[in-house]
């Protein structure tokens, strides 16, 4: 009997919910760093076994939002609710419930669907402190399991599949075994530059950026991409900043996302960097659909 089956991983923002998919799918198809949001679109990671095909779906944390960005990316979360046979609900070991899990919490009420709440980060804490945390978490929700993990240390992994497994659905082989995402390579190479951006820069320039691929070309007489893509920012000052002295900011984002791209390309790439200012665009609706987030 083969299995198979969508599951949505939802929580708060910065709980590991895009470093789990990765580890289980073996490819980072999802980028990820220690800032909270970094997550803006709904990616799908598949994983296919003898047995069973996983079609994980990574949401951006959920959170109180207030710009017309974050309330779409809130949308984006809360609609894979809808959408799949079973949720895993990230909790990160290390912080205090408060009121973006209450949401959480009291969204799940409304569904059917089985939730597994998944504790991440136990590495960091000692079983002393783990036990009383799943003690507590256990009264919040009718869940069907709760299974601490370390997505950054492999941790406990293979048992959540396990558990997974059991709960999906006797169904097909919906995608290739081969897949991965179902996200194209323009969308991929874009969160990669996006991702170096986050991690080199600081305060509210990595929420005030979007990367639009302009051009996404294979040379096949010299064997290598040609990737030109614009950085979109909402102020001067941000652009001097991503731009930085000399252009060397832009040259190390260039050059981590280069590197990336070429590791998951698995071929070279020349890659061509712009910076433009769109003024606000995090609060402009129609922006906001050219720029890849739409209110669906």
């Amino acid at each position: 009997m083969f299995k198979s089956g969508f599951i949505g991983i939802i929580g708060k923002p910065n709980t590991g919910k895009s470093t789990l998919m990765n580890l289980v799918v073996g490819e980072k198809v999802a980028i990820s760093s220690h800032k909270p949001q970094t997550t803006r679109n709904r990616i799908m990671g598949i994983k296919t076994t003898g047995t069973a095909q996983f079609i994980f779906l990574d949401t951006p944390g959920i959170h109180e939002a207030r710009t017309p960005l974050n309330r779409q990316m809130v949308s984006t979360a809360m609609r894979v609710l809808g959408d799949v046979n079973v949720l895993l609900l990230l909790a990160d070991a290390g912080t205090p419930t408060g009121r973006d899990d209450d949401f959480i919490i009291r969204s799940l009420r409304d569904i059917s669907i089985p939730v597994i709440l998944v504790i991440n980060k136990i590495d960091l804490m000692g079983k002393e402190k783990l036990l009383p945390l799943i003690d507590e978490l256990r009264g919040l929700y009718p869940f069907e399991e709760i299974v601490p993990v370390s997505a950054l240390k492999g941790f406990n992994v293979d048992r959540l599949l396990g558990v997974i497994e059991k709960i999906l659905p006797e169904g097909p082989l919906y995608f290739p075994e081969e897949m991965i995402t179902d996200r194209p390579e323009r969308f991929l190479a874009a969160e990669m530059i996006r991702e170096r951006i986050t991690i080199l820069t600081h305060k509210e320039v990595p929420y005030s950026t979007a990367v639009v691929i302009e051009s996404f070309k294979e040379d096949t007489a010299k064997g290598l991409l040609r990737i030109q893509a614009t950085i979109h920012v909402e102020k001067d000052s941000q652009k001097g900043i991503i731009i930085g002295r000399k252009g060397s900011m832009l040259k190390r984002i260039g050059t981590g996302a280069r590197q990336e791209m070429e590791r998951f390309f698995n071929t070279r790439v020349y890659l061509e960097l712009f910076v433009r200012v769109q003024k606000d665009w995090a609060q402009d609706a129609r922006m906001l659909g050219e720029f890849g987030y739409p209110n669906e």
